[in-house]
């Protein structure tokens, strides 16, 4: 363990140097300080929980393979092989191609949308009155 921890000081270095390094140059040096020591720590525990993790996965690989032994000999060969052809299906697109237009079901239950025809009203203002109007807004 302790070369180990070696490598986990080595990449908390790393972590802190890289963050120190980018943060000096826009905050002051307590701020870049303190950011610093806090990516030691995360580049510190990130480095321990990979190693953790692949000590776990190294551990665990004998047994898999043991499990592997033990499958059966008639599931060697499924899931080998892929058909990428599709099924013959021209005798039923003949089959919709023949059905006459008269005998096509459920065109009955559509009716096109007719919405309401927008109509001009005539304009019964006089120009001299909506002049009028004009001038007294304008005026106050």
């Amino acid at each position: 363990m302790p070369g180990k921890m070696r490598y986990f000081v080595l990449f908390g270095l790393f972590g802190f140097l890289l963050t120190f390094a980018v943060a000096s140059s826009s905050n002051l040096f307590t701020t870049s300080l303190v950011r610093g020591i806090i990516a030691f720590i995360v580049w510190f525990g990130l480095s321990y929980a990979a190693n953790w993790m692949i000590g776990f996965m190294k551990e665990m690989a004998p047994a898999s393979m043991d499990e592997d032994l033990i499958t059966p000999q008639d599931d060697e060969g499924k899931g080998g092989q892929l058909d990428l052809t599709t099924p013959d299906e021209t005798d039923e697109l003949n089959e919709l191609l023949k059905q006459p237009p008269g005998n096509q079901t459920g065109n009955d239950d559509f009716t096109p949308l007719n919405p309401p025809r927008l109509v001009k009203t005539p304009d019964d203002k006089d120009p001299e009155e909506l002049a009028k109007v004009v001038r007294h807004l304008t005026e106050n």
